[in-house]
């Protein structure tokens, strides 16, 4: 028998199919297309083996959907745009010494870092890489005629066109806009693909309401997310440690942290620092509160952040946890209040909101509740601020201590409050980030103001709701997120979709300066595809894509003989586009990650429905969740990523391939298990010599063959509806466990048919293909099978069912399984075993049971005339099967028409091999049976009595 060489086999079959070119894909009018993709990845460095999971999905699928007679197209591109190779490549002209040494690491030579100090040639050689040692190295069924990346010529020329049709369709707005930009490279996306950054994807702009406090002839600034507590406010919060610093900001002089000052001036323009404030110096002073006519106390704090806000913190202790605990704390702590000669003994909470929840005085009482003794109790003071933020925030109204705002909702509290403030002059709007963020560059992103934003406008209504009706017909997985994508549509707002900057990608066609952003040029890319591999066979030129011919293309305008004279294109080759973009779409799946649900999905939807032809809308979204490390996510930027060639050699590809596929759900965070992988590559060496062993059998027909022909035939079945529905765990666990367990249970049972094992040896290789291609190439090579992948998938054949040799054979397994129960729990080694058959009354009042259930113990009369059965054996009997029959216990087994002591007497001796002691059968209604725990009368039907000793 020949040992698993994975390594060998793996590259023999790549290379196979390459010079075979067994993945050309092309129109084919004879059969059903169906068009797969994944999202397409950044240009940021070497990808890990966290992106390799939503690949791996999308080539299963392909290669499955492909077996199953569909004519297939997969292709894949990648996404520059940004500056993700601009950053690259900055790093290496300036020597940075971390990132060589992560280059080489992964493979580069030091001439191929010489060239990507060059961004174009970063882009040239993570495009071949990606190609080559990933896609290729993984067993992708991927047609790479087809490729495309967005900052390629001819791309922009199609991203040219599509906001040419936004236009049109009046979906672009110019208008003012807080956005988030780094503060070295300009505008960047803040979104959890993190395309452009290196940290914070998960980063929120928030608004907050500037408060300012009058100091003399200054202003003290506090930043808060909650305007309408300023009614509840007893005191500030200053860090004596702290240097603040004092800007002029139009015609006033503000005060706050040195950081808060540096973001300020991103959105005020021009600010000015002229003077410091040390913390310390103001401890002790009032201050004059806005919204409220009284004075208030700056009070000292360590835990105010001069990077969060404006470095100083307005206290509302009845409903902020924090603010409550803290000023018992100071109150209580005399060494400090002496220091600062601080009187403050009567300084209390002031109630100001009342929530269904929590009533009044909420902070102290969930404090109290969560026993919360001090400020060193982050975790649960975070969780308590946020219970009483969103109780009061939904459920809360204004008190009589809030003046004019009293008896509002506090949701309408909060904007009506924010505006007056302003429009007094007591407050301004400044933002922020939830969370440090970090460009790619290595600069910090901060919120800055830009006057003339460019936006899609997805607010439209029209286009939302026909969005949100198309997502009814639409194959979303997994169902949550099928559930959520309709809400997510309904509040997706006007998104920005340029930026200036030094960046990579298409010029925005309608203000110079400005290029599309990453997002904006990444959602109608599949129909590209189509149109890139007549570009990359040299039949067209960058420069013919004009707007006719995209019209012709896309939305069949216009006539071939017109856009030839625009073009330059021969009629016939512009037929032969329009006819492969008519085949192929719609999109029929598009794979992502978790990180795409908030954003790109959204966006791939809408600007579907924006600009293309109804019939031509995505048909599928499939997303799927993480592969991360012990410390979460996986990925480059973060370090814990194996590199991809390393991992493919270490465990073999398909083995990876088989982790992804069964290890987890594709819908649930699965962590990275090196024990788990290696477990995989055991599981593809044990079912190699599985299927190397029934091709040497050379037994005849027996009996059990009916058994595993009719099983194997159902579990084909099931395979195809888990596999269409795409659960694909489900279908790798029958490919590679279920059927294997039939087999093994068969070889057990005395089985060793030849012809009919290698029958259905054949069938199982083509059915784990989608999921391990290589082994399956070699495997099937065995049968004289030329390409498995081209091979089609067994069917479920209807004549091959056979459900009494099943019932047979399941009944046999559950009287082996329950003899070995009883041996485990007893812990002892049988010499007898003895096997009681039901007694011929409860078979008959079984049958009368499931015939008429609906009676329910009212039948108990009827069957006590009927049958000649003990009265005190006879009501628990029946009771127990009405609940077996009504929970439907069974049903499949209990149907099934066959003599008990005739099947097992059939299979006495596999019983008393299995064991290795004498088996003896009777029947439980027999008078000189052996018996001697009366164990008999507990038999039932098809579930016989067993006493061993």
């Amino acid at each position: 028998m020949d040992e698993y060489d994975y390594i060998n086999i793996e590259e023999r079959w790549r290379k196979e199919w390459e010079e075979n070119d067994i993945h050309k894909t092309k129109k084919d009018e004879e059969k059903t297309p169906f068009y797969v993709i994944f999202a397409y990845p950044g240009i940021s460095g070497f990808l890990h083996l966290g992106h390799m999971r939503c690949y791996t999905y999308t080539d299963i699928i392909a290669r499955y959907k492909e077996m199953k007679g569909y004519n297939v197209l997969f292709p894949g591109g990648t996404h520059p745009t940004g500056n993700q190779a601009i950053s690259l490549s900055k790093k290496l002209r300036e020597g940075d010494e971390e990132k060589i040494s992560y280059m080489k690491k992964n493979g580069a030579s030091q001439e191929d870092i010489e060239r990507m100090k060059d961004p174009e040639e970063v882009v040239k050689y993570f495009n071949e890489l990606y190609k080559k040692d990933y896609w290729k190295k993984f067993g992708f069924s991927m047609d790479l005629d087809y490729f495309t990346y967005t900052t390629r010529e001819d791309y922009k020329k199609f991203i040219d066109w599509q906001f040419r049709k936004l236009k049109e369709k009046d979906l672009l707005i110019q208008k003012p806009y807080y956005g988030t930009e780094c503060v070295e490279c300009g505008p960047v996306a803040v979104d959890p693909s993190e395309t452009d950054l290196s940290k914070g994807g998960t980063a929120e702009k928030q608004e907050f309401t500037l408060l300012k406090f009058e100091y003399g002839n200054r202003y003290v600034t506090a930043a808060t997310l909650r305007p309408e507590t300023v009614f509840g406010q007893t005191n500030l919060w200053v860090d004596p440690e702290v240097e603040y610093v004092v800007v002029k900001v139009d015609d006033e002089e503000w005060i706050m942290s040195e950081e808060a000052a540096d973001k300020l001036k991103y959105q005020k323009g021009s600010i000015e620092k002229i003077d410091t404030v040390k913390g310390e110096s103001m401890i002790g002073d009032s201050v004059k509160a806005p919204g409220i006519k009284r004075d208030i106390v700056i009070l000292p704090a360590s835990f105010t952040d001069p990077d969060f806000g404006t470095g100083i913190v307005t206290s509302v202790p009845s409903d902020a946890p924090y603010d409550w605990i803290a000023l018992k704390d100071i109150k209580d702590d005399e060494e400090l209040k002496e220091k600062y000669s601080l009187d403050i003994e009567e300084l209390e909470p002031i109630d100001i909101i009342e929530s269904d929840q929590w009533g009044t005085s909420s902070a102290e009482k969930i404090i109290q509740e969560m026993d919360i003794g001090s400020q060193e109790d982050e975790e649960k003071l975070e969780e308590a601020t946020k219970k009483i933020y969103k109780s009061g925030f939904h459920t809360g109204k204004m008190l009589d201590s809030c003046g004019d705002y009293a008896g509002m909702r506090v949701q309408e509290a909060k904007e009506k409050i924010k505006e007056d403030l302003i429009e007094m002059g007591k407050a301004d709007v400044i933002y922020d980030l939830s969370e440090e963020a970090i460009c790619r560059c290595g600069g910090k992103v901060v919120v800055g103001k830009i006057p003339d934003q460019w936006f899609i406008r997805y607010s439209d209504r029209e286009l939302t709701e026909d969005s949100i009706e198309h997502v009814k017909n639409m194959t979303v997985k997994p169902q949550s997120y099928a559930d959520n994508l309709p809400t997510t549509v309904e509040w997706f707002r006007d998104r920005s979709c340029a930026r200036k900057g030094n960046w990579m990608g298409t010029e925005f066609p309608f203000d110079e300066g400005w290029l599309v952003e990453a997002i904006a040029d990444s959602t109608l890319y599949p129909a590209f595809y189509v149109i890139a591999r007549h570009y990359n066979k040299g039949d067209i030129e960058a420069e013919q894509m004009n707007e006719e011919f995209f019209d012709f293309v896309f939305l069949g305008e216009d006539d071939a003989e017109e856009v030839s004279k625009s073009t330059g294109i021969p009629q016939g080759k512009l037929r032969e586009i329009r006819s492969d973009f008519e085949y192929w779409y719609p999109l029929d799946l598009n794979l992502g990650g978790k990180e795409h649900m908030t954003v790109h999905f959204p966006v791939f939807l809408m600007n579907h429905v924006a600009v293309l032809d109804k019939e031509d809308r995505p048909r599928g979204i499939f997303v799927n969740w993480w592969l991360v490390g012990k410390g979460g996510k996986i990925s480059k930027s973060k370090g814990g990523a194996e590199p991809i060639q390393d991992a493919a050699e270490r465990y073999g590809v398909d083995a990876l391939r088989l982790f992804y596929a069964h290890s987890a759900s594709p819908f649930v965070d699965k962590e990275w298990s090196e024990e788990e992988a290696f477990n995989y590559q055991r599981k593809l060496n044990s079912f190699w010599d599985l299927v190397e062993s029934i091709r040497d059998m050379d037994g005849q027909k027996k009996e059990i063959d009916d058994y595993l022909k009719s099983r194997f035939n159902e579990l084909v079945k099931r395979y195809h509806e888990v596999m269409d529905d795409y659960e694909i765990r489900k279908g790798a666990n029958i490919a590679f466990y279920d059927l294997p367990s039939e087999i093994d249970w068969y070889l057990k049972r005395g089985g060793q048919n030849s012809a009919l094992l290698n029958e259905l040896g054949e069938k199982i290789v083509r059915m784990i293909t989608p999921f391990t291609p290589h082994i399956a190439e070699e495997l099937a090579d065995r049968w004289k099978v030329e390409f498995v992948t081209k091979e089609p998938l067994p069917r479920y054949e209807e004549d091959e069912f056979d459900p009494e040799a099943e019932a047979r054979e399941e009944y046999i397994k559950r009287v082996h399984s329950d003899i070995k129960s009883i041996l485990d729990i007893a812990d002892v080694e049988g010499n007898k075993i003895y096997i009681y058959v039901a007694e011929g009354w409860k078979k008959k009042a079984l049958d009368r049971i499931m015939k008429e259930k609906d009676k329910g113990m009212g039948i108990m009369g009827e069957l006590v005339k009927e049958m000649d059965a003990p009265s005190k054996e006879l009501a628990p009997f029946v009771k127990e099967a009405l609940d077996d029959v009504t929970k439907k216990k069974d049903q499949k087994l209990l149907k099934a028409d066959f003599e008990e002591k005739e099947v097992l007497e059939r299979s006495k001796e596999y019983l008393e091999k299995s064991f290795e002691a004498e088996v003896k059968i009777a029947d439980a209604g027999g008078e000189d049976h052996y018996d001697p725990k009366g164990r008999a009368s507990k038999s039932k039907p098809k579930k016989p009595a067993i006493y061993i000793e």
